[in-house]
Protein backbone atom coordinates (compact mmCIF):
# COMPACT_ATOMS: atom_id res chain seq x y z
CA UNK A 1 0.00 0.00 0.00
CA UNK A 2 1.62 3.36 -1.18
CA UNK A 3 2.27 6.01 1.39
CA UNK A 4 -0.71 8.40 1.18
CA UNK A 5 -1.23 12.04 2.69
CA UNK A 6 -4.34 12.54 3.80
CA UNK A 7 -6.38 16.00 2.99
CA UNK A 8 -7.06 17.93 6.48
CA UNK A 9 -8.85 15.71 9.35
CA UNK A 10 -12.56 16.05 8.92
CA UNK A 11 -12.87 16.16 13.19
CA UNK A 12 -13.96 19.45 14.49
CA UNK A 13 -13.00 18.41 18.22
CA UNK A 14 -13.81 20.61 20.74
CA UNK A 15 -11.12 23.14 22.75
CA UNK A 16 -10.92 20.64 25.53
CA UNK A 17 -10.48 17.39 23.41
CA UNK A 18 -7.48 19.78 21.75
CA UNK A 19 -5.61 20.52 25.23
CA UNK A 20 -6.02 17.08 26.71
CA UNK A 21 -4.18 15.92 23.10
CA UNK A 22 -1.45 19.07 23.81
CA UNK A 23 -1.01 17.66 27.36
CA UNK A 24 -0.58 14.14 26.01
CA UNK A 25 2.40 15.14 23.63
CA UNK A 26 3.82 17.44 26.26
CA UNK A 27 4.25 14.10 28.61
CA UNK A 28 5.37 12.04 26.22
CA UNK A 29 7.93 14.73 25.02
CA UNK A 30 8.78 15.16 29.07
CA UNK A 31 9.19 11.35 29.20
CA UNK A 32 11.60 10.67 26.46
CA UNK A 33 13.60 13.33 28.02
CA UNK A 34 13.42 12.05 30.73
CA UNK A 35 14.46 8.62 30.00
CA UNK A 36 17.35 9.59 27.73
CA UNK A 37 18.25 12.19 30.64
CA UNK A 38 18.92 8.81 32.74
CA UNK A 39 21.10 7.16 29.58
CA UNK A 40 23.17 9.85 29.21
CA UNK A 41 24.14 10.74 32.99
CA UNK A 42 25.26 6.97 33.24
CA UNK A 43 27.36 7.77 30.08
CA UNK A 44 28.08 11.24 31.16
CA UNK A 45 32.06 10.53 31.50
CA UNK A 46 31.77 9.55 27.76
CA UNK A 47 30.43 12.63 26.77
CA UNK A 48 32.54 14.56 28.57
CA UNK A 49 35.39 13.24 26.95
CA UNK A 50 33.47 14.04 23.71
CA UNK A 51 33.46 17.46 24.73
CA UNK A 52 36.68 18.08 25.57
CA UNK A 53 38.25 16.31 23.27
CA UNK A 54 38.77 20.06 21.33
CA UNK A 55 40.07 21.46 24.15
CA UNK A 56 42.91 18.51 24.52
CA UNK A 57 43.74 18.49 20.63
CA UNK A 58 43.97 22.27 20.89
CA UNK A 59 46.76 22.24 24.00
CA UNK A 60 48.49 19.27 22.38
CA UNK A 61 49.33 17.71 26.20
CA UNK A 62 46.44 16.73 27.28
CA UNK A 63 45.09 19.91 28.51
CA UNK A 64 43.66 20.84 31.94
CA UNK A 65 40.42 21.83 34.02
CA UNK A 66 39.85 22.91 37.46
CA UNK A 67 36.46 23.50 39.81
CA UNK A 68 37.10 26.01 41.97
CA UNK A 69 33.71 25.07 44.01
CA UNK A 70 33.25 22.30 45.60
CA UNK A 71 29.45 21.06 43.73
CA UNK A 72 30.82 22.61 40.31
CA UNK A 73 31.73 19.06 38.62
CA UNK A 74 28.31 17.67 39.94
CA UNK A 75 26.21 20.37 38.38
CA UNK A 76 28.66 20.20 35.46
CA UNK A 77 27.54 16.49 35.11
CA UNK A 78 23.64 16.83 35.37
CA UNK A 79 24.41 19.96 32.61
CA UNK A 80 26.21 17.93 30.22
CA UNK A 81 23.76 14.98 30.84
CA UNK A 82 21.07 17.53 30.35
CA UNK A 83 22.83 18.63 26.95
CA UNK A 84 23.38 15.89 25.45
CA UNK A 85 19.39 14.10 26.57
CA UNK A 86 17.87 17.25 24.63
CA UNK A 87 19.79 16.19 21.52
CA UNK A 88 19.13 12.14 21.82
CA UNK A 89 15.43 13.51 22.22
CA UNK A 90 14.91 16.04 20.23
CA UNK A 91 13.49 13.43 17.45
CA UNK A 92 11.02 12.03 19.27
CA UNK A 93 10.05 15.89 20.39
CA UNK A 94 9.93 16.92 17.03
CA UNK A 95 7.58 13.98 16.34
CA UNK A 96 4.91 14.89 18.60
CA UNK A 97 4.63 18.34 17.54
CA UNK A 98 4.25 17.15 14.40
CA UNK A 99 1.38 14.71 14.94
CA UNK A 100 0.13 17.32 17.54
CA UNK A 101 -0.02 20.35 14.28
CA UNK A 102 -0.55 17.79 11.35
CA UNK A 103 -4.62 16.85 11.80
CA UNK A 104 -4.66 20.74 11.24
CA UNK A 105 -3.30 20.97 7.83
CA UNK A 106 -4.20 20.72 4.68
CA UNK A 107 -2.25 17.69 2.37
CA UNK A 108 -0.80 20.16 0.39
CA UNK A 109 0.32 22.22 3.47
CA UNK A 110 1.71 18.71 4.73
CA UNK A 111 3.81 18.41 1.79
CA UNK A 112 5.01 21.54 1.70
CA UNK A 113 6.05 21.49 5.46
CA UNK A 114 7.56 17.92 5.53
CA UNK A 115 11.18 18.90 3.96
CA UNK A 116 11.29 21.70 6.38
CA UNK A 117 10.94 19.00 9.03
CA UNK A 118 13.76 16.77 7.96
CA UNK A 119 16.07 19.75 7.36
CA UNK A 120 16.04 21.13 10.58
CA UNK A 121 17.70 18.51 12.40
CA UNK A 122 20.18 17.92 9.07
CA UNK A 123 20.92 21.45 9.47
CA UNK A 124 21.16 22.09 13.24
CA UNK A 125 23.76 18.92 13.51
CA UNK A 126 25.88 20.14 10.26
CA UNK A 127 26.47 24.10 11.74
CA UNK A 128 27.47 21.65 15.39
CA UNK A 129 29.45 19.70 13.42
CA UNK A 130 31.11 22.81 11.90
CA UNK A 131 32.01 24.22 15.27
CA UNK A 132 33.28 20.85 16.99
CA UNK A 133 35.32 19.61 14.27
CA UNK A 134 36.65 23.22 12.78
CA UNK A 135 36.08 26.07 14.90
CA UNK A 136 36.38 25.22 18.29
CA UNK A 137 39.57 23.32 17.78
CA UNK A 138 40.93 26.54 16.15
CA UNK A 139 39.45 29.44 18.62
CA UNK A 140 40.88 27.12 22.02
CA UNK A 141 44.64 27.32 19.55
CA UNK A 142 44.25 30.67 18.99
CA UNK A 143 43.28 30.84 23.02
CA UNK A 144 46.08 29.03 24.51
CA UNK A 145 48.51 31.03 22.52
CA UNK A 146 48.61 33.71 24.75
CA UNK A 147 50.14 31.38 27.55
CA UNK A 148 53.59 31.99 28.58
CA UNK A 149 56.07 34.68 29.67
CA UNK A 150 54.59 37.71 29.31
CA UNK A 151 55.36 41.45 30.65
CA UNK A 152 57.91 39.35 33.69
CA UNK A 153 54.67 37.08 34.77
CA UNK A 154 54.29 33.36 33.54
CA UNK A 155 50.59 32.79 32.30
CA UNK A 156 48.78 29.52 32.50
CA UNK A 157 45.42 28.93 30.96
CA UNK A 158 43.41 27.06 33.53
CA UNK A 159 39.67 27.29 32.78
CA UNK A 160 37.11 25.90 34.94
CA UNK A 161 35.42 22.92 33.78
CA UNK A 162 32.04 24.85 34.23
CA UNK A 163 33.11 28.16 32.07
CA UNK A 164 34.79 25.71 29.22
CA UNK A 165 31.27 23.43 28.94
CA UNK A 166 29.76 26.33 28.84
CA UNK A 167 31.63 27.85 25.78
CA UNK A 168 31.39 24.32 24.30
CA UNK A 169 27.81 24.61 24.35
CA UNK A 170 27.53 28.23 23.55
CA UNK A 171 29.25 27.56 19.81
CA UNK A 172 27.58 24.39 19.56
CA UNK A 173 23.92 26.20 20.06
CA UNK A 174 25.10 29.48 17.93
CA UNK A 175 26.16 27.39 15.14
CA UNK A 176 23.36 24.92 15.24
CA UNK A 177 20.71 27.78 15.46
CA UNK A 178 22.39 29.96 13.09
CA UNK A 179 22.18 27.08 10.47
CA UNK A 180 18.67 26.99 10.35
CA UNK A 181 18.45 29.88 8.53
CA UNK A 182 17.68 28.39 5.04
CA UNK A 183 14.26 27.55 7.08
CA UNK A 184 13.41 30.32 8.45
CA UNK A 185 14.09 32.19 5.45
CA UNK A 186 11.69 29.32 3.24
CA UNK A 187 8.97 29.33 5.44
CA UNK A 188 8.23 33.04 6.03
CA UNK A 189 9.01 33.10 1.55
CA UNK A 190 6.12 30.22 1.72
CA UNK A 191 3.85 31.68 3.69
CA UNK A 192 3.90 35.06 1.79
CA UNK A 193 5.87 37.39 4.39
CA UNK A 194 8.79 38.33 1.68
CA UNK A 195 10.01 37.44 -1.64
CA UNK A 196 13.05 36.77 -3.06
CA UNK A 197 13.41 39.77 -4.76
CA UNK A 198 12.54 41.88 -0.89
CA UNK A 199 15.32 39.27 0.11
CA UNK A 200 17.66 40.04 -2.57
CA UNK A 201 17.22 43.77 -2.83
CA UNK A 202 18.07 43.86 0.98
CA UNK A 203 21.38 41.52 0.48
CA UNK A 204 23.65 44.50 1.96
CA UNK A 205 21.56 44.89 5.04
CA UNK A 206 21.54 41.02 5.47
CA UNK A 207 25.62 41.20 5.79
CA UNK A 208 25.85 43.35 8.04
CA UNK A 209 22.92 41.88 10.36
CA UNK A 210 25.14 38.38 9.34
CA UNK A 211 27.81 40.24 11.01
CA UNK A 212 26.54 41.50 13.80
CA UNK A 213 25.10 38.35 14.58
CA UNK A 214 28.14 36.19 14.74
CA UNK A 215 30.36 39.36 16.59
CA UNK A 216 27.20 38.67 19.37
CA UNK A 217 27.39 34.52 19.20
CA UNK A 218 31.02 33.77 19.02
CA UNK A 219 33.80 34.60 21.12
CA UNK A 220 35.72 37.99 20.48
CA UNK A 221 38.30 36.55 18.11
CA UNK A 222 38.36 37.56 14.00
CA UNK A 223 38.43 33.61 13.41
CA UNK A 224 35.24 32.01 15.32
CA UNK A 225 33.67 35.21 13.95
CA UNK A 226 34.17 34.57 9.97
CA UNK A 227 33.57 30.68 10.70
CA UNK A 228 30.25 31.56 11.31
CA UNK A 229 29.23 34.55 9.36
CA UNK A 230 30.62 32.68 5.94
CA UNK A 231 28.73 30.02 6.21
CA UNK A 232 25.67 31.67 6.93
CA UNK A 233 25.75 34.22 3.72
CA UNK A 234 26.43 30.92 1.99
CA UNK A 235 23.37 29.47 3.26
CA UNK A 236 21.82 33.05 2.66
CA UNK A 237 22.62 32.92 -0.83
CA UNK A 238 21.85 29.30 -1.23
CA UNK A 239 18.45 29.90 0.18
CA UNK A 240 17.62 32.63 -2.54
CA UNK A 241 18.76 30.01 -5.46
CA UNK A 242 16.02 27.66 -3.85
CA UNK A 243 13.33 29.99 -3.64
CA UNK A 244 14.13 30.83 -7.45
CA UNK A 245 13.76 27.25 -8.43
CA UNK A 246 10.59 27.26 -6.34
CA UNK A 247 8.92 30.25 -8.18
CA UNK A 248 10.16 28.98 -11.74
CA UNK A 249 8.91 25.46 -11.04
CA UNK A 250 4.95 27.41 -9.83
CA UNK A 251 5.24 29.39 -12.91
CA UNK A 252 5.48 26.45 -15.09
CA UNK A 253 2.83 24.23 -12.99
CA UNK A 254 0.63 27.28 -13.83
CA UNK A 255 1.55 27.53 -17.33
CA UNK A 256 0.38 24.01 -17.90
CA UNK A 257 -2.64 24.46 -15.71
CA UNK A 258 -3.43 27.38 -18.18
CA UNK A 259 -2.79 25.05 -21.09
CA UNK A 260 -5.75 22.25 -19.75
CA UNK A 261 -7.97 24.64 -19.20
CA UNK A 262 -7.85 26.60 -22.59
CA UNK A 263 -7.71 22.55 -24.32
Amino acid sequence: MAFEIKDIDESQAPLIEHLVELRSRLLKSIAALFVAFGICLYFVNPILAFLVQPLRDAAGTGGKLIYTKLYEAFFVDLKVALFAAFMLAFPVISNQMWAFIAPGLYAKEKKAFLPFLVATPVLFLSGAALAYYVVMPTAFRWMLGFQGNRGGVQMEALPSVGDYLGLVMQFILAFGISFLLPVLLLLLNRAGIVTRQQLSGARRYVIVGITVLAAVLTPPDVGSQLMLAVPLMILFEGSLVVMWFGERRAAKAEAEGEVEVAG
